[in-house]
């Protein structure tokens, strides 16, 4: 297939894009920036130049390819506050997408989140699949994210082979990114790492790679309006996390009340607290997606998250 992907030069996006090539796929990315667009081209890729807000780019690149992958998103916003803002840019993206491929029958899959799916409980493939259930806990941001994926899986009912790929909210590996250098950094900052309450909140978690063949794997064969898990860990326990934390920057490990957390873990106040673990059994005798790669706590541990620049 020829395969428009957006978020392709980013943190899954550049495992994707060899996984896609690999099966004997042909890959167009969409490419915001000169070192992006250069990126893709060095990874067999083609390029097109433009971001989420181009509507118009999306629209037509998207009716010229035998189906899509979105996994761009505005994580520079999220990260720093503006979740409402990355979320609503997702929203006209995603909508844009389904606008252009209603009636064709071509794949369209989306990357969506598994924290919060079902609190305090394991979540399966089958939770979550209506607005009211899924969303009625979440802040704004989350809530709008959320119900992008609802849109999303509506779009079987026009003809789109839709299908949602909810991640762990750590998507690890080295070069990441996101929620566990976020929680790094605090860690380094304050001088200790910290859990919420007994820190037996769990997070499901995936190795990158892992991450990336999901996505090839929903494109081929996913069946229109189907949700899939890429958990290849069920739930990671965060006190665990903090304890791998405490002794790589060999700073104590305490618990941080509820009420103190808002100041402690600042924008990631939102997500720490949540217990979110996530079952993927019916997601792999489906795909048969078999996860490889090492664990959160195993990759954690082998010290490359803790490298400060220069090293």
């Amino acid at each position: 297939m020829r395969v428009f992907a957006t978020g392709a030069s980013g943190w899954i996006g550049s495992a994707l894009v060899p996984e896609l090539i690999g099966a004997g796929h042909q890959v167009v990315g969409l490419a915001r920036s000169e070192a992006s667009a250069a990126a893709l081209a060095d990874g067999g890729a083609e390029a097109v130049s433009g971001t989420l807000d181009d509507l118009d780019l999306l629209r037509e690149t998207a009716k010229a390819s035998d189906g899509v992958i979105h996994l761009a998103f505005k994580h520079d916003l999220a990260f720093t506050g503006a979740f409402q803002d990355a979320a609503d840019a997702d929203r006209r993206a995603v909508e844009t997408f389904g606008d252009a491929l209603a009636g064709s029958g071509k794949p369209f899959v989306i990357a969506s989140g598994l924290i919060g799916v079902a609190p305090g409980r394991m979540s399966t493939e089958e939770d979550g699949r209506t607005p009211d259930e899924a969303s009625a806990h979440l802040p704004g941001g989350p809530r709008t994210r959320m119900g992008t994926a609802h849109v999303t899986l509506a779009l079987a009912d026009r003809n789109v082979r839709s299908s949602v790929v909810r991640l762990p909210p750590t998507v690890h590996g080295e070069g990441d990114g996101g929620f566990m250098p976020a929680l790094i950094g605090i860690a380094r900052a304050a001088g200790v790492a910290g859990y919420v309450g007994d820190g037996s909140q769990r997070w499901p978690a995936a190795h990158r790679d892992d991450a990336a063949r999901i996505f090839r794997l929903a494109l081929e064969k996913a069946p229109a309006g189907s949700v899939l898990h890429a958990s290849a860990e069920d739930g990671v326990p965060l006190r665990s996390v903090a304890e791998v934390i405490g002794r790589h920057l060999d700073v104590p490990t305490r618990s941080v009340p509820a009420e103190e957390a808002a100041e402690h873990f600042t924008w990631l106040s939102g997500f720490i607290g949540l217990d979110s673990p996530a079952s993927s059994e019916r997601t792999r005798a489906l795909l048969g997606w078999n996860p490889t790669g090492p664990g959160l706590i195993e990759d954690l541990d082998k010290g490359h998250y803790f490298r400060t620049p220069g090293e």
